[in-house]
């Protein structure tokens, strides 16, 4: 019988907006899987994905990437195919929380918070406001804020969209207050992150610059806003059937109290970077990273 280390494909990568962040998520895990005991392959996933794993021969497939394609059931679809079993949530559950419409309908059918929204026509938002200011235009399927324009109370003119632009995007009324993220790993809510901007709001810049946001985990909240919250993460984990590590975004209006907190989407495979929130979390409460790393390849499947 081999006793050779079990073989892990990282896969990192792919063409989404999100590329770059995905390429250092990949190389922290295969960092950390090694330190664990595996053996990590990195795998630079392109459309040939299928013939690159077919030619490594691993054991599992960790997936890494993020954004379209990698983040949206596309490549858990394949890897289904495959047979391979791999890290985070199945193809359902991967489909539904990239699509923030199809989400917000889930969460709402919870009885989860959500803010008022909608999808608009892209014209319909350049023409004038979708819907009284302050409100956030953003794609209804890119994650790390990509692509997002907050339109401030009282503005004259309604949000200035990119040439390339999607044809339709999620409106939704701006929440004020307080950025708060909740990690969930398995069946456990790891804590809760309260997430402080060094200047505007919590931006791409602001997620994966050095010095772009501060994270005071355990948050400094109520004990039962964070209960709430922690609560809230894992019934919407529930609610898209994800399994694995999934990082749920709220905004919390304090003068509000409980009914101020207002669940913004489900990340099924957060960042992993040195920046990250989730492995942030998990060090918190004693997890280190190549231990949550092997954690999250134990708990590769196919099929659930």
């Amino acid at each position: 019988m081999s006793s050779r280390a079990p073989r892990v494909a990282v896969l990192m990568g792919g063409w989404s907006a999100e590329r770059d962040v995905s390429l250092v998520s990949g190389r922290e895990c295969a960092r950390a899987l090694r330190a664990a005991g595996y053996e990590a392959v990195e795998i630079h996933a392109g459309r040939d994905l299928a013939e690159q794993l077919r030619a490594c021969e691993p054991d599992i497939a960790f997936n890494a990437l993020h954004g379209r394609w990698g983040e949206d059931g596309c490549v858990q679809g394949l890897l289904e195919v495959l047979g391979l079993p791999y890290t985070h949530s199945g193809v359902l559950a991967s489909a539904l929380a990239m699509d923030k419409a199809r989400a917000r309908d889930a969460f709402a059918a919870a009885g989860l918070p959500v803010a008022a929204g909608r999808l608009v026509p892209s014209a319909e938002i350049a023409a004038g406001h979708p819907m009284p200011p302050p409100y956030v235009v953003k794609p209804n399927n890119e994650g790390s804020s990509v692509g997002v324009i907050i339109v401030p109370e009282g503005a004259n003119a309604p949000a200035r969209l990119a040439p390339d632009a999607p044809e339709t995007l999620l409106v939704e009324a701006f929440v004020p207050g307080r950025e708060l993220t909740v990690a969930v790993l398995g069946d456990r809510a790891l804590g809760v992150t309260d997430i402080v901007p060094a200047s505007g709001w919590y931006d791409y810049h602001a997620k994966y610059a050095a010095g772009g946001s501060r994270h005071v985990v355990p948050a400094e909240i109520p004990d039962e806003i964070a209960a709430l919250c922690c609560e809230m993460a894992l019934r919407a984990h529930r609610a898209l059937g994800c399994r694995g590590l999934s990082r749920a975004d709220f905004r919390w209006d304090e003068a509000k109290g409980a009914a101020g907190l207002v669940l913004l989407e489900v990340n099924t495979q957060p960042g992993m970077t040195p920046t990250s929130l989730a492995p942030e979390q998990a060090a918190a409460v004693g997890i280190d990273f190549p231990t949550l790393c092997r954690w999250i390849a134990e708990d590769a499947s196919c099929g659930r």
